[in-house]
């Protein structure tokens, strides 16, 4: 068995960071998840709770695919909670792929960095086992490494998402100022027109008064 732990800290908002989380598939930095689909998504309790099915490729050797009798695609298990009241995400990942001879369990929890004003803090364990294999030992330290070396992968991927989060949020911001600001402009240009038609209102209400004063004491009835 094979024990692999990490911690990273953003420097981006808990809030942002997670939705990041959400958003992380699919990426240029790590084409090896083909796919992630929902199971199952339910809140309780006030926390988001949700199940998916990975697809990813693993990259095994050759002869390490012969010997577990892998297919190109495998296949995982991703139970996930979201508290926005106590601001903690928990990801816990099983394989479900030749599961018999290989368990590889990963555990992620993003939390506000304990010092840090506006940071994250990810905490990554990955707990990797070889069960009635030939080479166990071997077969774990690759796992092993490979975990390492997507999670730099799976860090730089959130940063990417992060930058394109950030990018919508600034498009957003200057679509609804330039719609606001339209917005200002037609309804001066409304106002100004109410202004003139109210205007020519008062100017014609004032020719017909004074018409009105000047020809009625002159108009003789006939009785």
């Amino acid at each position: 068995m094979k024990i692999w732990t990490s911690e990273h800290t953003f420097q981006h908002p808990w809030e942002t960071v997670t939705q990041a989380a959400w958003r992380k598939y699919p990426n240029p930095m790590n084409p090896a998840v083909e796919a992630i689909d929902i199971v199952d998504r339910k809140v309780s309790n006030g926390v988001l709770q949700t199940h998916r099915l990975i697809s990813s490729n693993w990259g095994l050797p050759g002869w390490a695919s012969k010997l577990l009798g892998a297919d190109k695609t495998c296949y995982a298990s991703e139970h996930s909670e979201v508290n926005p009241r106590k601001k903690v995400m928990t990801l816990l990942t099983k394989n479900l792929t030749f599961c018999n001879e290989v368990s590889v369990v990963e555990k992620l929890t993003y939390s506000p960095h304990p010092s840090k004003v506006d940071c994250t803090l990810l905490k990554q364990e990955a707990v990797v086992t070889i069960k009635n294999v030939p080479l166990s030992s071997y077969i774990e330290d690759y796992l092993t490494k490979t975990i390492s070396s997507n999670a730099n992968k799976g860090r730089q991927a959130m940063e990417w998402v992060i930058g394109k989060i950030n990018n919508e949020v600034q498009e957003l911001t200057q679509k609804t100022v330039k719609g606001m600001d339209e917005f200002t402009v037609t309804a001066k240009k409304g106002i100004s027109v109410v202004e003139d038609l109210t205007s020519s209102a008062k100017k014609g209400m004032n020719e017909f008064n004074h018409f009105a004063e000047d020809t009625l004491p002159n108009l003789h009835f006939e009785k």
